[in-house]
């Protein structure tokens, strides 16, 4: 195989600012889709489904999307690094296009019930399957920064994450207020922004993937792979280690909204808004904060730090479940957001330092393999994190288990990460 040529001086800058805008139009339709699932498969699950189906099959919408991101992001990794980012990137943009436009689809079937729900699943399977490719966004960044800029590099993902988290929502509950019966709208919408998306990758986004003439193709499917990464030197504990902390951090999403109802009365009006707020914390805490830091302190300390930070905010979430409701306690929703602000941060903290650490770790030539192992990993866990969690919620009358839970795998996570530091 022969060498590439070098990209352009600009390349790296200017595919990173895509990369970035890609991410947040992208990520602008997921937000606006994801509040809107339990009401719209209500449509279509039939009437006199027991209590236990009806959460499993809403529970099963949710968890589809993740469960093709855990199985495909490798994949897509090791394709990014056969033929490039470009390519992938613009496969996942168009599947985005397409199974959003799908979901708009679906949720017009209210007469044709069966067929609503199956397409809405297949909808879902698809935008899972589509957006896997976020791994391939991290190993652009690898790609265009240095060593010492990685983490700030990784951060801008985090920071986009966050403006599509926190814009989201905000549309889909203007979209509520002034069209409740325009179901197709944001499905549609958020097709027509990934559209928007591939349109500006299609025009702008440059290739950086960079050859050398001993690359050799590697297979696509090869579950031994995934072997390989966990046991690259510094890299197996990395991964351990984000996968616990995206557990905990999905369980508390996941149940988020059932503590603000049970804690404070909230509908779902109001979710809406707090969810906005987590993805501002996300967006201020990954776009400035982590990246003023990440130069003079260095990702190891950042992720100590974050996996500190997190530890501290779902404790404390467990101690706003048990006490909410009891005389005294007029402060608690100041005290309920400033401890969402104390977890965000800490997982906007151990994101970026994470990933940093496993690009530094892994083969220059299988960046796209070993990110996309990590982003399976962090796959499984949103699966198994909102599963654990929505089991656990109502065994007790304060709601607090998931919280407790999420504090003691932080707690091991803690106590493992004089480890991460063994490159």
């Amino acid at each position: 195989m022969t060498v590439t040529e070098s990209p352009e001086p600009t390349a790296p800058k200017k595919a990173m600012f895509i990369v970035f805008l890609v991410v947040v139009i992208d990520l602008l339709g997921f937000g606006i889709v994801l509040p809107l699932l339990p009401r719209y498969a209500d449509l279509f699950i039939p009437a006199g489904t027991s209590k236990l189906m009806h959460g499993l099959i809403i529970g099963a919408l949710f968890s589809g999307f993740s469960a093709m991101q855990f199985l495909f992001a490798p994949l897509w990794g090791r394709l990014s690094d056969r033929i490039g980012r470009r390519p992938v990137l613009l496969i996942g943009l168009a599947g985005s296009v397409a199974f959003y436009g799908l979901f708009g689809y679906a949720s017009t079937l209210e007469e044709q019930a069966r067929l609503g729900l199956i397409l809405l699943f297949v909808s879902r399977i698809g935008a899972g399957l589509a957006g896997a490719t976020i791994s391939t966004a991290a190993a652009v960044i690898a790609d265009c920064t240095t060593p010492e800029k990685r983490s700030r590099g990784m951060a801008l993902i985090g920071a986009a994450f966050g403006l599509g988290f926190t814009f989201g929502p905000l549309i889909a509950w203007a979209g509520d207020k002034l069209l409740p019966d325009a179901r197709s709208g944001p499905g549609y919408l958020a097709a027509a922004l990934s559209a928007v998306a591939l349109a500006l990758a299609i025009g702008m986004m440059p290739e950086t993937l960079r050859r050398s003439a001993d690359s050799k193709p590697r297979e696509l499917w090869r579950l031994r792979g995934i072997g390989e990464v966990l046991r690259m030197k510094g890299v197996g504990p990395l991964v351990a280690s984000f996968f616990l902390a995206v557990f905990a951090f999905a369980n508390f999403e996941a149940t988020l909204a059932l503590l603000t109802q049970s804690a404070f009365n909230y509908g779902k009006d109001t979710n809406y808004l707090i969810f906005a707020y987590v993805g501002a914390s996300l967006m201020v805490a990954q776009g400035v904060i982590y990246r003023r830091l990440a130069g003079p302190m260095g990702e190891l300390t950042l992720a100590r730090i974050g996996i500190v930070l997190m530890l501290l905010g779902l404790a404390n979430l467990a101690g706003i479940a048990a006490f909410a409701g009891t005389s005294g306690s007029g402060g608690m929703l100041a005290w309920f957001l400033v401890t969402l602000f104390v977890a965000v941060c800490g997982f906007a903290f151990v994101n970026p330092s994470i990933n940093s650490l496993i690009s530094k770790r892994a083969d220059p030539t299988r960046q796209g393999e070993v990110l996309g192992v990590n982003q399976s990993a962090s796959a499984l866990a949103r699966i198994l994190g909102p599963a654990v969690g929505n089991m656990l919620f109502p065994l007790t009358t304060r709601h607090e288990l998931p919280y407790v839970l999420a504090a003691g795998l932080l707690l091991l996570v803690l106590m493992w990460s004089p480890r991460l530091g063994d490159a």
